[in-house]
């Protein structure tokens, strides 16, 4: 299975969607399942559970950070993550994704936490 697969895949298994996305690329980050479950653990419902940044994003740009840190710069890649995320979910804010206030939903939290995947794969 891709890293696509596995994000969804933990985002079943009760993990929010930070957590997911960040554990599907714990050995890329080199962090061990119980420091991706915490370092993904207040992104849930979006950053902060406050329907803001969504936690997949949020995800992949944690992963980025400690996959590239001092090899690369971060900030760019930060940019282009959250543009490409943007552009494939169609919002980058978790409430936006879910429609609240418009009761129209832009993108699932399956495709969010699959598209968070599939830009790292690119990017990585």
């Amino acid at each position: 299975m891709d890293k696509k697969g596995i994000a969804v895949q933990y985002k079943h298994s009760g993990y929010n969607c930070a957590q997911a996305v960040i554990a599907a690329f714990a050995d890329t980050a080199g962090v061990s399942m119980d420091e991706a479950m915490a370092l993904g653990a207040a992104f849930g419902a979006g950053m902060g559970c406050m329907k803001a940044t969504c936690g997949a994003a949020v995800g992949a740009g944690i992963v980025l950070g400690k996959a590239k840190y001092g090899k690369a710069p971060v900030s760019s890649s930060a940019r282009k993550l959250l543009t490409e995320f943007e552009k494939r979910c169609g919002a980058t804010i978790c409430g936006d994704l879910k429609g609240i206030g418009t009761g129209r939903v832009i993108c699932s939290c399956d495709d969010c936490v699959r598209n968070a995947a599939a830009i790292l794969e690119e990017m990585l």
